[in-house]
């Protein structure tokens, strides 16, 4: 005979994974409806709080301080974007010196610091640097129970926290991102023609013969499409934060990880979209 103890471990045992995939979906779907609702409150963001969306602006742009020493993110966005469009350039010479197409560089600059590199990076550093402030200036605020609070004095919480933060991101992503795309383009261009010794006519010549117009709307479509992303995932799990200051931290190492996870997922999706599945090559009609 089994005992009764033993059977209630048995049953509590198996049950275990479907009470992890319920709750996961229960999260997952409590994530997508404040989605819905911060989205659908930015009428109302900027109808009755208008200032705190300017105050948030510049937080996000400049930091508390200075531009850089201040922590600003267009500071960081401009170091992150300069160093990864060094590697760029340096990776790109190494490999069409092997076939001998070493004036193709900047083609290669054009389409990847423009198509890739920039907006993503720009993304990244947007959720390291203010997604996580986010995350922790919400939760800071449920687990004293200041959103309780605005909720009591009718104040509508998810506008009032979220949407004021979402269209701050977006806004401030557009300056951000064109100062590490132009970070990316100067990078690439000294590492091949200065330090490398390649024709700085060559590399101008195809640099401007790849770059369209097309292409940066779409880039900029981009930036702007992950900078809504990054500030709706780190809202929400600053929103439904819980367990004190360590919750919060917890909530906010989840939250980097999702967003960074949705950027890649995203940009993969983004990049079929708007370039093809058989891109071309602007000026050149390659395909």
């Amino acid at each position: 005979m089994i005992s009764y103890s033993t059977a209630t471990r048995v049953r509590s045992t198996a049950g275990r994974p479907v009470t992890a995939v319920v709750d996961g979906c229960a999260e997952v779907g409590r994530h997508v409806v404040f989605a819905f609702r911060a989205i659908a409150g930015i009428p109302t963001a900027l109808h009755r709080y208008f200032s705190h969306v300017l105050r948030h602006i510049g937080e996000v742009s400049f930091g508390y301080a200075s531009l850089l020493a201040g922590g600003g993110t267009i500071g960081i966005v401009l170091a992150m974007s300069a160093v990864a469009a060094m590697m760029v350039g340096v990776e790109t010479q190494r490999g069409l010196e092997l076939i001998g197409m070493t004036s193709l560089s900047g083609m290669l600059s054009a389409i990847a610091n423009t198509r890739e590199l920039a907006p993503v990076v720009a993304s990244i550093a947007l959720a390291a640097k203010v997604g996580t402030g986010f995350t922790a200036q919400l939760g800071a605020m449920r687990i004293s129970d200041e959103i309780d609070a605005l909720d009591a004095m009718a104040v509508r919480s998810v506008p009032f926290l979220a949407s004021t933060r979402l269209i701050a991101a977006a806004v401030c992503v557009i300056p951000i991102y064109m100062v590490g795309l132009l970070g990316s383009y100067v990078a690439t261009r000294l590492v091949v023609v200065n330090f490398q010794g390649n024709s700085a006519g060559t590399y101008d010549y195809y640099f401007h013969l790849a770059l369209s117009p097309t292409d940066l709307w779409y880039s900029l479509t981009k930036a702007v499409v992950f900078a809504i992303i990054v500030a709706i995932v780190h809202c929400s799990y600053g929103f439904y934060a819980s367990g004190g200051p360590e919750g919060v931290g917890r909530a906010a190492g989840r939250a980097l990880r999702t967003s960074i996870l949705a950027i890649g997922i995203t940009d993969v999706v983004l990049t079929f979209a708007l370039w093809g599945l058989v891109p071309t090559i602007p000026g050149v009609g390659l395909s």
